[in-house]
């Protein structure tokens, strides 16, 4: 993405605010403004929508957003609402195919904080966990709706009853709001998994917790209970000369402090910075430097 079109989706989202009248404050306005950039630019697959409020509102005010700049610029022509449960987030259809795909290949190592475990432990996929194989049947069925070749106009997955999903809400026709929105809540159903492990994976952090819905109190006091890294990835915006630039927070996730005793230079960190900076690096118009940035944090109560 150019300076200029950069400066063109700033524009457009302004203008949609606007024109739907959604009052968002300054400070969630700023939070999409930087995830808007980040999915136009290839930045991140998906970005989390946990601003702007409440839903089921929420989500009407995202697809008469995202319907209104898909109108004003070619721009966001790739961008749709996903909704999993009671979550929501934006995505671009392409960059989610290369990620689900990349995902399956394992060209992206996924490590795990297996919170059911006092002290915790980390674990790979190699271990053979139930909730890990789960994860991946999950991600089999995102490689579905999400296919590397371009996603169906109409949403609906191939016929493969191999994986079981419940896509009776997806057979029906789709009208003007609901080919903006993608509803993946059934890729839970008949699984453990936990919607914060699923948004660990989704939103790229190299380590997810993993629990299961048997143990989600255990797991609330075990990471409580406990000293964390929190890694952050800072970005800063390319400004007229004379305007000072300041970090933004691209995405950030946290790690228990005893699996994190070497901080940014833990293996999996230097891999995962490399891995956003070799993205960055076609975002130079937009952003003018990153970095990661890593703090600890004391024991606090937690909500998973």
């Amino acid at each position: 993405m150019e300076a200029a079109e950069a400066e063109e989706a700033l524009k457009v989202l302004e203008a949609s605010l606007s024109h739907i009248k959604w009052r968002l404050k300054s400070s969630a306005k700023r939070r999409l403004q930087i995830d808007v950039l980040a999915l136009c630019n290839g930045m991140r697959p998906v970005v989390m929508i946990d601003y702007g409020g409440k839903m089921p509102e929420l989500q009407e005010h995202l697809c008469a957003f995202l319907g209104h700049c898909q109108k004003e610029s070619p721009i966001f022509e790739q961008l749709r609402v996903m909704v999993v449960e009671d979550m929501i987030y934006l995505i671009h259809v392409k960059e989610m195919a290369k990620y689900v795909s990349l995902s399956l290949s394992s060209e992206v190592e996924l490590l795990f904080v297996d919170l059911e475990q006092d002290p915790p432990k980390m674990r790979t996929l190699e271990d053979k966990n139930l909730l890990g194989m789960q994860l991946i049947s999950i991600q089999k069925l995102f490689s579905l709706y999400f296919p590397l070749e371009g996603m169906r106009n109409d949403l609906l997955p191939p016929d493969r009853t191999e994986l079981r999903a419940d896509t009776k809400s997806l057979s029906e026709p789709i009208n003007s709001q609901s080919s903006l929105l993608v509803d993946l809540s059934s890729c839970m159903h008949d699984t453990k998994v936990t919607v914060p492990t699923l948004n660990g994976w989704l939103l790229g952090y190299p380590v997810v917790y993993l629990f299961s819905m048997d143990h989600i109190e255990h797991a609330i006091y075990n990471l409580s209970t406990k000293f964390l890294r929190i890694y952050k990835i800072l970005v800063y915006r390319n400004t007229t000369p004379n305007k000072e630039s300041h970090p933004e927070e691209l995405m950030s996730f946290s790690v228990p402090y005893d699996l994190s005793m070497r901080g940014s230079n833990e293996p999996w960190a230097e891999m995962f910075l490399a891995r956003i900076l070799s993205k960055w690096e076609r975002c130079k118009q937009t952003w003018s430097s990153l970095k990661m940035e890593v703090s600890e944090c004391y024991p606090q109560a937690i909500a998973l």
